[in-house]
């Protein structure tokens, strides 16, 4: 089986206080998928249960992503969720608090039934 990449969405994701690289990839997630409509399944004779969808996270602790979490973002497919170094922190100018911004990469792929 190999497979096709239809689709590549970029999002962003912002944690504003209490450094949650999990919560910010979450909302990083949610950005890229939720301008989305995907209806080009029925064309091809597929659902959308028939998706690979790999999801990349920037962060700058890439351990602190809970990838389970950010995979239920979404809602269709087989979820694969891989947090690398990257993304932002903005230390608060008084305390220990910080803005963590992560960046998401969502690629949904399809078997292309050879």
């Amino acid at each position: 089986m190999a497979r096709v990449r239809c689709i590549t969405e970029m999002g962003m994701g912002v944690d504003v206080h209490g450094k949650d690289a999990t919560k910010a990839a979450r909302r990083a997630v949610s950005d890229a998928i939720r301008h989305s409509s995907l209806g080009f399944f029925r064309m091809l004779g597929k659902t959308a249960q028939d998706m690979f969808v790999d999801v990349t996270i920037a962060v700058p602790d890439p351990a602190a992503v809970d990838a389970v979490a950010v995979a239920k973002e979404l809602p269709y497919g087989t979820v694969k969720v891989a947090a690398v170094k990257g993304g932002l922190e903005i230390p608060a100018e008084q305390g220990s608090d910080s803005i963590i911004i992560a960046n998401a990469a969502v690629i949904v792929s399809l078997d292309d039934g050879k």
